[in-house]
């Protein structure tokens, strides 16, 4: 579109993985599979957790909420890159990119938060196993879950807002598999200075403020558990933690590594290869590490196999 001297970008053109046409049926089928089981392996964890009373605890009920997310996060993005993967075409317009980056950033924010009210979860279970069943009540789970997907609700609004009033021209290109705020912005034509105060200020207080939660909640574990005199107990207690720590290391780890560099060191290859993890191999393996190490979880699933199984 034709504004001024300048043509502002209505539609752009993902490059995508790979350029070279016989990677594309390789990556296609890799991400294809990848994606499947990472589907497959969230759903399976949901269902578990709806239909076996024994898992209608709050540590659950969180699990059950991460795994919907993890099934949700993919979706946003597999999709699309499978549809790059076989099409010479590869157009995203300019809402198809707002809605990709607007969900995605809803996922990646209701997760920060959730996996901060996971932490609180796990503390309440340590430190205060007598009270655990009252303090940590269905309502205030509740409440606690539904606070994680409003504040990823209002965080990706601001996100996007802040975003979207860019002006985008020149070029169309996004040398990426899917619409990113750092390609994105390479594209402006409009001054981003006040852009990025704005977005470190809202990356960073939500990110800061929910490790910071997470930091003080497993301090006070951390204390509790040298209390504990018995080895078997201590053990006990780190085993309770382990798969949230697991995730958090994750998660964390992904989005600081992609977005605590300076832009003097952004390299689109490195980019690229490190978005993979936290948007398909973080759902990926998420529910490995609470069904693998979790007993209840496994007892579900076997319950749940043999009740399918015809009788004879």
């Amino acid at each position: 579109m034709e504004v001024g001297n300048r043509t502002v970008l209505t539609e752009f053109i993902s490059v995508g993985l790979s350029a070279d046409p016989r990677w594309q049926l390789i990556l296609f089928g890799i991400f294809l599979m990848l994606y499947l089981i990472a589907m497959s392996g969230n759903m399976t964890m949901v269902i578990l957790i709806c239909i076996d009373s024994r898992l209608h605890t709050p540590m659950y009920c969180f699990i059950s909420n991460l795994s919907f997310l993890d099934f949700w996060y993919p979706s946003v993005y597999i999709p699309k890159i499978l549809a790059i993967c076989v099409s010479e075409n590869k157009p995203i317009s300019l809402a198809g990119c707002g809605a990709q980056l607007f969900f995605s950033c809803l996922a990646a924010y209701t997760e920060c938060y959730l996996l901060a009210a996971m932490a609180c979860d796990r503390l309440v279970a340590i430190c205060k196993p007598l009270l655990y069943s009252s303090t940590m009540s269905s309502s205030l789970c509740t409440g606690l879950v539904a606070g994680s997907y409003i504040g990823g609700f209002l965080n990706s609004i601001a996100h996007i807002a802040n975003t979207f009033r860019l002006s985008f021209c020149g070029k169309n290109i996004i040398d990426h598999y899917f619409c990113d705020v750092t390609p994105l912005v390479k594209m402006s034509c409009t001054d981003i200075q006040v852009y990025e105060k704005i977005l470190r200020g809202l990356v960073g207080f939500t990110v800061v403020s929910n490790i910071l939660a997470i930091l003080i909640s497993y301090f006070n574990i951390l204390l509790s558990i040298s209390r504990i005199r018995s080895a078997s107990g201590r053990h006990k207690a780190f085993s309770t933690c382990a798969s949230h720590l697991i995730s958090v290391m994750f998660f964390y780890g992904s989005l600081l590594f992609m977005y605590s560099r300076p832009s003097s060191t952004y390299s689109v290859g490195r980019h690229k290869v490190a978005s993979l993890f936290y948007t398909l191999f973080n759902p990926l393996l998420n529910p490995l590490i609470y069904s693998l190490r979790n007993k209840d979880v496994k007892a579900a699933f076997r319950k749940a196999v043999q009740s399918i199984r015809p009788q004879r």
